[in-house]
């Protein structure tokens, strides 16, 4: 297929019968009897595409590399871009020659997102005339001319004696105006030193594209274990399909200038996940890029997933924790026996040998096995994005068996008159009950505030942070222990 395709004019019709076409036909045929300017324009579309690279970031941002064959002539040059994201934002368009063949410098870009609509056609016809066609019961037609006063809430017509805010049949245009056009396009107008044909690849950033990571975690029978696969899912929301093109996923932050940009609506079809290989990984400055082995297809509308990773036997550690309450240090209380949450936790370590891979930021969803051997979902829990070596903590629910309750059975203050001087202790004691039918083990986490002590505890505790003490309380089963524990404080 050539890629130079200059837009021709039509005849128009003369008979009634092809002026009474319907809006919607009559405007796709007059499309293509473009005006002056549109005749000047060389017509680039994505039958002369070279390649094209997909770059998608978090926060609803992706960068578009296309690249196209085109000949130009010596001189000004009108090309008509087309297939350019609906999302594009223009003044971030970068346009490039790669094969070195053509000399050529950009005076002019325009981006037309006015698309040729019957709504939009009739709203560009205001104050002109337009054909009303009417057919009655015979089949007769009936042309009359009108002109267009307003289209705000309805059309409204004046004809020349009376006005109608109705139109009975149809409406018939001499022509579409130049600014509309059937899909959105950036028009470049540039000078080239010579005639000669090469590729020229045109860069812009565009929203409506996104990615994020989806895990699943199947844990084995042996309680120490999971099989962790991860996938990318990917969503195309920016009004154009890519095709064959090489995608690039990049986790991490990147700052960007807020803008207020309208959203299309959403209305996705699934496809189907891809199979492995896996992507690759790399550093890209503060972020992580990852790239898909081969070249995919993002459709408008659609969702898609491709495999991300897929690590068997990974270590974790399930834990049983309980947190206090931080303000109960700082006054003395009276509420009495306060009931606490005993969270149901999940850990493991991004470690080489079993995943070793930054881990972009997503949901993790954890399946077990019952005595049936049917895996049965437990809870799910969202990570940030997590560097090698770094530790996964997943919150999966709260323990149904396991109970806790905390109350303050000692305040007394030591000294001091203001917030910079004041010193005090506080006594509280953790009730923790079992009726699981084996013993358990519970980490009990308490923030302590200020400068802190311990003075009594019935068993030691570890100081994880400057203001994190911790732990590691064994329940017998079907039975209940209590710790308890005694601080000093100074502020």
């Amino acid at each position: 297929m050539p890629t130079e395709h200059a837009f021709r004019p039509l005849q128009r019709p003369r008979s009634r019968t092809a002026c009474g076409l319907s809006l919607t036909a009559l405007s796709l045929i007059l499309f293509s009897s473009a005006g002056t300017a549109m005749d000047q324009e060389q017509r680039i579309d994505d039958s002369s595409q070279q390649a094209l690279a997909v770059t998608i970031y978090n926060d609803d941002l992706a960068l578009i590399k296309d690249q196209r064959k085109v000949t130009l002539e010596p001189g000004e040059n009108r090309l008509a871009w087309r297939t350019v994201s609906v999302r594009i934002r223009p003044e971030t368009a970068l346009l490039k020659e790669t094969t070195g063949q053509l000399a050529l410098s950009l005076l002019e870009q325009n981006f037309d997102f006015d698309l040729l609509t019957p709504a939009s056609l009739l709203k560009k016809y205001v104050g002109r005339t337009v054909q009303v066609i009417r057919a009655n019961d015979a089949g007769e037609r009936t042309v009359e001319t009108a002109t267009v006063l307003a289209v705000n809430d309805g059309v409204v017509l004046r004809y020349d004696d009376r006005i109608e805010t109705a139109v009975v049949g149809h409406l018939a245009f001499p022509d579409v105006p130049e600014n509309l056009r059937d899909q959105p396009t950036l028009v470049l107008h540039l000078e080239s030193a010579q005639a000669g044909t090469g590729n020229l690849e045109l860069s812009y950033l565009t929203g409506g594209l996104s990615w994020k990571a989806d895990y699943v975690a199947d844990l084995a029978p042996d309680g120490q274990t999971m099989d962790l696969n991860g996938w990318v899912t990917l969503t195309n929301d920016s009004g154009i399909a890519y095709r064959k093109a090489q995608v690039q996923l990049v986790a991490g932050e990147v700052n960007q200038v807020q803008e207020i940009m309208p959203m299309p609506p959403m209305a996705r079809a699934m496809a189907l996940p891809a199979a492995a290989p896996m992507p690759e990984e790399e550093s890209l400055a503060e972020y992580h890029l990852y790239t898909l082995p081969r070249p995919t297809d993002i459709l408008h509308q659609q969702t898609k997933q491709v495999a991300l990773l897929s690590a068997p036997r990974v270590p974790f550690v399930k834990e049983l924790i309980v947190r206090g309450q931080p303000y109960a240090y700082q006054t003395q209380t009276g509420d009495g026996w306060t009931k606490l949450p005993v969270a149901s936790t999940l850990k493991f370590v991004n470690r080489d040998g079993s995943l070793g891979i930054p881990l972009p930021k997503g949901v993790i969803r954890v399946y077990s096995k019952d005595s049936r051997g049917n895996a049965q979902f437990i809870g799910e829990d969202a990570i940030d994005h997590t560097p090698k070596n770094e530790t996964v903590v997943l919150k999966l629910g709260e323990s149904f068996d396991v109970t806790a309750r905390h109350k303050q059975t000692g305040f007394k203050k030591l000294g001091g008159s203001t917030a910079y001087d004041y010193a005090y202790e506080a006594a509280f004691e953790l009730e923790l009950k079992n009726a699981k039918p084996e013993p358990v083990t519970v980490k009990a986490l308490e923030t302590i505030p200020g400068d802190w002590e311990m003075v009594k505890e019935s068993q030691p505790h570890t100081k994880e942070a400057f203001n994190l003490a911790s732990w590691h309380v064994e329940i017998p089963a079907e039975g209940s222990t209590t710790l308890s524990w005694r601080t000093r404080i100074r502020h």
